[in-house]
């Protein structure tokens, strides 16, 4: 949604005008590069002209705007001014705006206000306005729209889209909404900015309604409209509406130009159609690294690996930003291993040299995996090479120690930078509730807001997580009634998920569905899920029933709905129903997604499935577990076969059942391949079942191991048959 772009104020005075055809005036608006710049600058200061505040303005515009401007070298001359006016504070506004730090807009127009004899003007608001959403400051916004109201230009064309802009990338749609309406004038812009920000919003059928209505009323649609329409159904996932949209760009004259078949490959990727993307494609007579990255990302996300390495192989010069559409496209659809392996392939060639964003998806994929070894190798290459710890990579830092098991690390990582954005504190956050740090990761919070960083919608996800992690059950009230009434976020569905996580496991059963059924919005299948979880753990079956039907409802093939109320009914010994679930199962082709651990030895990372036998030293694997299972008897451990999916009569078949459970073949593996001082680190990909827990407690005192183990939801440290959790998983 880019601000149309608007001349500069011509707010000079007669009396400023006499030194306009000076030659070392007409000099600057030839001038073509910095150093000359410079030259005209040191000219201007010979001949008295740099204090005259029409010269100084012309300077400031061409060290500002320029295609050779220096904004740091515009800020020095503007500050040597004694007198700016308004066309030099307008040239520095615009010039931050569109900076990578669009913040000192805001600064410089507080500055305007207080020092300029002239009042801000419709040259001044379209970019304080721009800058304001671009750091989605709402409260700095809406004041501007206030003195853009009081001071007459609300009915400005370019304001008025800029308003637009503001209120639909904040999420206040009704209020962009109302500013469209409301304008007597509208152009392309303005429609692009009320499609894009719906598109951006998830909105999608608004956003196609504006689209047509646009139509309607005459308004020829350009690229960035077809862009915003594209979005929309991607978000979708319409492959019908797309391919409408796709033949609608065809016959209506517009250039099929990179930018716009870019968006239409990205769109039919995520509808699930690679064979349209590729059709397009191969027509493509231009493409850019956009376009191979697209289309690798595409066959990815769907699992078709071989296509994505086909693709890969037939690019021509590789380059570093195709080699990190393989590692991101592998990384995001839930393939670390294979991310991990084309890092590792980088290495080994030297084809290019890693950059942030490889090492940030290649840290991602550890994270997934488990994977400290090599996660703390990239850290080391980081400080080695001299990377620039900006703030996505310590994210990432922070993500892959708390996922990995080592919370200290990432504390450490976290405590070593000064500047820390919302991602960085909200990361740490997730870090800290991941392992059961409930009440310090409320503390953190409180400090980001003493920080004065603003938190968003992701921090308040992990900071509800955090409170039901650690049973802070009124403190988790508290925050997700401070959401909309302190900070003015909207609780979406995690936050309601969260909320009805955090009642039921506190046994608070039915404030959990006076919550779900209060919703303003539909309760999703985590919604509902949350609730079917809470009834498990209180064997809460008439409310299982209800929660389990409503999954179904929305997701007829969530085979964990039928796997927790099975386990549900086996809990409390209704095995007829437990036999008409499986049926149920078998009937609709539903199979319980498989148990998968893995575990990081000296840099290789092993995985186990539920009973395998695949990995080289399998057979010393099974004896190992024997020896466990002798060791536990010993201890007068019984097996609890309640978490049996379905009846089995035999005792003997019931025992292997768990005992081949898949964290357990990965601890048997610690146990012989790591030394006694270090530690077994595991992670699964389902939730450790209650049995599973209470083997690894006795595991950890019986053989004097710290094991930790990350589950789907949270870690668990067990130390000497305790575990980190007390019982809050």
């Amino acid at each position: 949604m880019a601000v149309p772009s608007v001349p500069l104020a011509n707010s000079i005075t007669v009396n400023d005008r006499h030194f306009a055809n000076h030659p070392t005036i007409k000099l600057i608006e030839q001038c073509s590069n910095f150093r000359h710049l410079k030259e005209i600058h040191a000219q201007m200061l010979r001949a008295g002209l740099f204090f005259d505040p029409f010269s100084a303005s012309k300077l400031i515009q061409a060290s500002a705007l320029s295609q050779f401007s220096s904004l740091q070298y515009a800020q020095k001359v503007f500050d040597q001014i004694p007198q700016p006016n308004s066309y030099s504070f307008n040239a520095l506004i615009r010039a931050y705006a569109s900076s990578p730090e669009p913040i000192y807009t805001l600064s410089m127009f507080i500055r305007l206000l207080h020092e300029c004899g002239q009042e801000p003007n419709k040259y001044t608001y379209p970019f304080v306005i721009k800058a304001s959403a671009k750091v989605a400051d709402l409260r700095f916004g809406t004041g501007i729209h206030g003195m853009v109201v009081k001071t007459g230009f609300s009915s400005d064309l370019f304001v008025g889209n800029c308003l637009i802009h503001l209120y639909a990338q904040c999420g206040c749609l009704d209020v962009a909404s109302r500013i469209f309406f409301s304008m007597p004038d509208k152009d392309v812009v303005s429609w692009n900015s009320m499609i894009n920000g719906l598109a951006q919003s998830d909105c999608v059928d608004q956003a196609v309604e504006f689209f047509n209505r646009m139509q309607g009323e005459g308004v020829k649609p350009n690229d960035v409209t077809m862009m915003g329409v594209l979005s929309a159904c991607g978000k979708k996932a319409d492959l019908e509406l797309g391919r409408w949209v796709h033949s609608y760009i065809n016959e209506n004259g517009f250039d099929s130009c990179l930018i716009l078949n870019n968006a239409i490959l990205d769109m039919y990727n995520k509808c699930g159609s690679t064979k349209d993307a590729r059709n397009l494609f191969d027509k493509m007579v231009e493409k850019d690294v956009i376009s191979w990255t697209t289309m690798l990302a595409g066959y990815a996300k769907l699992g078709d690996f071989n296509a994505a390495r086909y693709l890969f192989e037939s690019v021509p010069g590789k380059d570093i930003a195709t080699w990190n559409a393989l590692i991101s496209a592998y990384e995001q659809s839930n393939n670390p291993k294979e991310a991990i392996a084309i890092f590792n392939e980088l290495q080994l060639s030297k084809a290019a040299k890693p950059d942030e964003v490889t090492l940030v998806s290649t840290l991602s994929a550890c994270s997934q995996l488990g994977a400290m070894d090599l996660g703390g190798w990239i850290h080391v290459y980081i400080k080695k090479e001299g990377v620039k710890l900006n703030c996505h990579l310590i994210t990432a830092l922070i993500d892959m120690y708390s996922k990995c098991g080592d919370l200290q690390k990432a504390l450490e990582v976290f405590d070593s930078v000064d500047k820390r954005d919302v991602y960085v504190w909200s990361s740490m956050i997730a870090g800290l509730a991941m392992h059961g740090r409930g009440r310090d990761a409320v503390e953190l919070f409180l400090k980001m807001q003493e920080a004065k960083v603003k938190p968003s919608s992701v921090t308040f996800t992990n900071l509800l997580s955090a409170c039901s992690h650690s049973g802070l059950v009124e403190e988790g009230r508290e925050f997700f009634l401070q959401m909309e009434r302190v900070y003015k976020i909207l609780p979406c569905m995690e936050h309601y998920a969260c909320i009805v996580d955090i009642l039921g496991r506190a046994g608070l059963l039915e404030d959990a569905m006076e919550v779900i059924n209060s919703m303003p919005i539909t309760p999703n299948a985590s919604v509902w899920g949350a609730m079917l979880g809470a009834c498990k753990l209180h064997n809460e079956v008439y409310l299982a029933e209800q929660a389990c039907n409503q999954i179904l409802e929305l997701e007829p093939r969530n085979h964990g709905a039928y796997v927790l109320l099975s386990n549900i009914y086996a809990n409390v010994g209704k095995w007829d129903k437990v036999s008409e679930l499986r049926k149920v199962m078998r009937d609709v082709g539903l199979k319980k997604e498989p148990g998968c651990s893995s575990i990081e030895v000296n840099g290789v990372v092993h995985e186990f499935l539920v009973g395998d036998s695949t990995h080289p030293i399998s057979k010393e694997i099974y004896l190992k577990l024997e020896e466990i299972a002798d060791r536990l008897k010993a201890t007068g451990y019984v097996s609890n076969k309640s978490q049996l999916l379905h009846l089995v009569e035999e005792e003997d078949i019931q025992e292997k059942a768990l005992y081949l459970h898949s964290e357990r073949l990965a601890i048997a593996y610690g146990l012989i391949a790591l030394g006694p001082s270090q530690p077994i680190r595991v992670v699964k990909n389902l939730r450790v079942c209650e049995d599973c827990h209470s083997v690894v407690k006795l595991i950890s005192k019986i053989y004097d191991r710290e094991i930790l183990l990350r589950d789907r939801y949270r870690f668990h440290r067990f130390r000497g048959g305790c575990c980190s959790c007390m019982g809050y998983w």
